[in-house]
C-alpha cells in the first residue's frame, strides 16, 4: 500500500514541476513538439532512477557514516553530471539507435534541477505512512524517483500535445509563443491540484 501511495503522489499530487517547479527550463523549452518531449521524458526517467540509485547509495555508505552530510549538494552534483557523462558514453557504445534517440537531451540532464531535487529529496525529507513519518528505503526511494520522471514526462506530454494544438490555433498577438504556453502551465498546474485531496 505504501508504494501506491507513493506513485499516486509522486505522479500526481506532488507533481516535480506543477507542483514543485523543479525542472521548469527543459519543461518550457523542449515540448514544443510531442516527439522531443516523449524523448525528453525517456531520458530524465532513466537518470533520476539511476541517480537516485547511486546519490542514495552514497549518501547512506559514505556521507552520513563519516558525518559529512552537509557535502550533500555538491557530492549529488558531481555524482548526476558524471553519471550522465557515463550513460551516454556507454550508449554511444552500446546501442547507437538508443543514443540516436536520447542524444541531443541527455547533456540537457545534467542542468535539469528536478534531478537533484528527487536525490535530495529521497534522503532528506520524512514521508507519513499510516501517521508514522520515516525516511524513505533504498525500494521505497527508487519507486519515489522512478513515479517522479514518470510525472515529469506526463505533464511534459501533455504540455507538448497542448503548445502543438495551440500553434495552430488562433492566439491573440499578445499571447503568441511564451505568454500563452505560461498561462496553459497554469491551467495545466490547477488540474493536477485536483488530485491533492487523494493523498495526504
Amino acid at each position: 500500500m505504501e508504494y501506491f501511495l507513493i506513485i499516486i503522489s509522486a505522479i500526481f499530487v506532488n507533481n516535480i514541476v506543477l507542483a514543485q517547479f523543479l525542472g521548469i527550463c527543459p519543461f518550457i523549452g523542449v515540448s514544443n513538439k510531442l516527439s522531443t518531449a516523449s524523448g525528453m521524458s525517456m531520458a530524465v526517467c532513466f537518470v533520476i532512477t539511476l541517480a537516485t540509485l547511486v546519490t542514495w547509495l552514497i549518501n547512506h555508505y559514505l556521507l552520513v557514516p563519516f558525518q559529512l552530510e552537509f557535502l550533500q549538494t555538491i557530492a549529488f552534483i558531481l555524482v548526476i553530471a558524471a553519471l550522465v557523462q557515463m550513460v551516454e558514453i556507454v550508449l554511444k557504445k552500446v546501442s547507437p539507435a538508443l543514443y540516436q534517440a536520447l542524444g541531443i537531451f541527455l547533456p540537457l540532464i545534467t542542468t535539469n534541477c528536478a534531478v537533484l531535487g528527487v536525490a535530495i529529496t529521497v534522503v532528506t525529507k520524512e514521508f507519513t505512512f499510516g501517521g508514522e513519518a520515516h525516511l524513505l528505503n533504498l525500494g521505497e526511494s527508487l519507486v519515489y524517483a522512478f513515479a517522479t520522471s514518470l510525472g515529469y514526462g506526463l505533464a511534459m506530454v501533455i504540455f507538448a500535445g497542448i503548445r502543438e494544438h495551440l500553434a495552430l490555433s488562433d492566439v491573440p498577438k499578445a499571447f503568441k509563443g511564451v505568454p500563452i504556453a505560461l498561462v496553459s502551465v497554469g491551467i495545466l498546474a490547477l488540474a493536477f491540484m485536483g488530485f491533492s485531496g487523494m493523498v495526504k
